[in-house]
């Protein structure tokens, strides 16, 4: 029988949509704690990277709440020196991704930078 992977595994493996620049301030929260800010940097269909800089495990679900949108359930795919790395529990809607892109794009200032 083939081997089955979660899809949080699977999505942060094959970047199975592609990544977007942008700039979301937006708040995060975990199980059983208050949410705080962060800035979404990266996103795409299939999940999100953001300045969060915590040691949090692999799996740990955590909740993304965008200007304008309720919570979305994600989990924790990596974290690194750059921020935390999630796949969104149930993909985004193309045309929610779009309106994100179009009315967060990184500042020109932060892609001289980068």
């Amino acid at each position: 029988t083939p081997t089955t992977i979660p899809y949080v595994y699977a999505a942060e493996e094959d970047r199975c949509a592609p990544r977007h620049d942008v700039l979301i301030p937006s708040r995060m929260r975990f199980t059983g704690s208050t949410s705080f800010s962060v800035n979404v940097f990266n996103i795409s269909l299939a999940g999100f990277a953001c300045d969060a800089l915590l040691q949090i495990h692999r799996g740990t679900r955590c909740w993304l709440t965008l200007p304008g949108l309720g919570a979305l359930e994600a989990s924790v795919v990596h974290h690194n020196n750059e921020g935390l790395g999630c796949a969104f529990e149930n993909m985004l809607n193309p045309a929610v991704l779009d309106r994100y892109v179009a009315h967060y794009p990184v500042p020109e200032t932060e892609e001289l930078e980068a």
